[in-house]
């Protein structure tokens, strides 16, 4: 007998909701992590806002994870704006009605983390192995069941292995899934900022001439948190000035349009590299989050992207559970990865080309965007379709 149903490798927001759901429904769940137990219960800032559309919501509310989310921390993105160089212009994305409701809204990627910690320890189904790292996984030798190998020797037998261990996982490749990877060779710094005028719930993404700034408005009308889009040297450098010139820098290059600025936060910074695994399954082994696709921040989708793929996965296993089939077995696999490249390859590759487009610094370049950017803006159908997408 299995000492599992399912182990899953990774505790961070996907994986930890993902244990949780399956562990509701009476199925044995463990849980890999690297990290130790008191930083998955407390989770520091680490930058990060997430950016969760309706659908995002409604599976964390599913997952009962969206209850351990502090109401107040929990911010309305009513509205996108989209700049280009030095332009004024700018294109207006939101819901269309007199009083629309939100695109979606923001929440702090640690506060995700830790209502995730709360919702999938409380279950008796999840066995957590924290401060633990997988050095092995096989099938067994009548491949009905998968093994683990934590160092130390320690071994986990389970029907189904999963991949949540991020968009260098190392599971994946023990797993014998190859990915490809594109370096965009830029850096994104991340932090929160007062700032002396009010963003009115309104998100900026600010394609620059040899950098992107975007503005990700919080609660309050007058703190968001602000992203910029470097080479990495230029990052290292940001990060390392003191935070009264820091301030000068980011009202610089926001060319003051909030007023003065003051950092309020910790200042983090991540190389920005793209995955795609070539497959998002193998042999009683499934892949979910960015261990199947690692998305460029840019259309703010990879959270939602990854919770659909998980909630897809989740639901095959729950059926498969409901006929008494195996959660492990090919037929189950084969169709989950059919529906998650479906969805996901056409929002992978979209992503991919509007950075493309948007970065490139040849003038001709940086004219058409602008022309495109000014025809779209005025095609209501174009953009209440964005709006939707968003």
């Amino acid at each position: 007998m299995n000492d599992f149903d399912a182990i899953i490798v990774g505790a961070g927001p996907m994986g930890l909701t993902f244990a949780a759901r399956l562990a509701g429904a009476g199925l044995r769940i463990a849980l890999v992590e690297q990290q130790p137990r008191e930083a998955l219960a407390d989770p520091a800032f680490d930058g990060r806002e997430i950016a969760l559309t309706h659908d995002s919501m409604r599976t964390l509310r599913d997952c009962d994870v969206w209850q351990h989310i502090p109401t107040a921390e929990v911010s309305p993105l009513r509205a996108a704006r989209v700049w280009n160089g030095a332009s004024p212009y700018y294109m207006h994305i939101a819901k269309p009605g007199a009083e629309p409701e939100p695109l979606g809204s923001l929440v702090a990627n640690h506060l995700i983390r830790r209502a995730a910690w709360e919702r999938a320890s409380r279950e008796s189904g999840v066995t957590m192995f924290c401060d633990a790292r997988v050095v092995a996984r096989e099938l067994t030798q009548d491949g009905r069941a998968a093994c683990v190998t934590l160092q130390g020797g320690r071994t986990l037998q389970a029907a189904l292995t999963v991949s949540a261990d991020s968009r260098f996982s190392s599971t994946r490749r023990a797993a014998g899934i190859s990915a490809t990877s594109k370096d965009f060779g830029r850096t994104m710094l991340v932090c929160r900022m007062h700032h002396a005028k009010s963003h009115h719930d309104v998100a900026w993404e600010w394609f620059d001439h040899g950098q992107t700034l975007a503005l990700l408005p919080l609660n309050g009308g007058f703190c968001s948190s602000v992203v910029v889009t470097v080479a990495g040297h230029e990052a290292q450098r940001l990060l390392a000035m003191s935070e009264a010139d820091f301030d000068a820098d980011m009202e610089r290059r926001f060319q003051r349009r909030l007023g003065p600025m003051q950092l309020c936060s910790t200042r983090h910074a991540y190389p920005l590299v793209a995955v795609w695994a070539e497959r998002f399954v193998a042999a009683r082994h499934a892949l979910i989050g960015d261990a199947a696709v690692g998305m460029h921040p840019v259309t703010a989708h990879g959270f939602n992207l990854g919770l659909r793929g998980a909630a897809a996965l989740s639901r095959g296993i729950l059926e498969a559970t409901a006929r008494s089939a195996d959660v492990g077995g090919a037929d189950l696999l084969v169709r989950y990865e059919r529906e998650h490249r479906r969805f996901a390859w056409p929002l992978y590759t979209a992503t991919n080309a509007l950075v493309k487009v948007y970065t490139a610094e040849a003038p001709p370049m940086r004219f058409a965007r602008d022309a495109l950017l000014r025809a779209a803006g005025t095609f209501k159908p174009f953009r209440d379709a964005v709006a939707a997408m968003l």
